[in-house]
């Protein structure tokens, strides 16, 4: 019996990540999924959030998404995301900009951007800097 689970995160630009993991936690429309080995199939819609992924080796990779949809297989795992970054590649200050952007936009002093735009824009920014937040936390123990 395998101890690890195949493990693919996708996004509509590029596969961000393919490896073995001893354990996957997503965000679920309902709440957190966790997902080990030997898990039962599934498929879910996953709502803006995190997924983390545990390495054999105990290293433990933290991502952000925007949505998508998460199929669990006997071997593998899968995440089809709408938008995913790794938190140590999120670019803090852009973030922040879209962020105050979208937060103008919403409160009715913004540019040309629609207010569901808006919105997922403002929810891709807060997921980002929730997983930025992390990874500081991470770092310091």
């Amino acid at each position: 019996m395998s101890s690890t689970i195949r493990c693919h995160i996708v996004s509509a630009e590029a596969e961000i990540f393919q490896g073995e993991a001893t354990m996957v936690v997503a965000t679920g429309e309902l709440g957190e999924l966790g997902i080990a080995p030997r898990h039962a199939p599934l498929i879910t819609r996953l709502k803006p959030g995190k997924i983390v992924v545990t390495q054999p080796n105990g290293e433990v990779l933290d991502f952000a998404i925007g949505g998508g949809i998460l199929e669990v297989q006997p071997q593998v795992v899968t995440i089809l995301a709408d938008t995913a970054i790794r938190a140590d590649e999120i670019d803090e200050a852009a973030v922040k900009a879209v962020k105050d952007e979208a937060e103008r936009v919403l409160a009715g002093r913004g540019e040309a951007m629609d207010i569901a735009e808006a919105q997922q824009k403002l929810v891709e920014a807060v997921v980002q800097l929730q997983a930025l937040e992390r990874l500081r936390k991470n770092l310091k123990h």
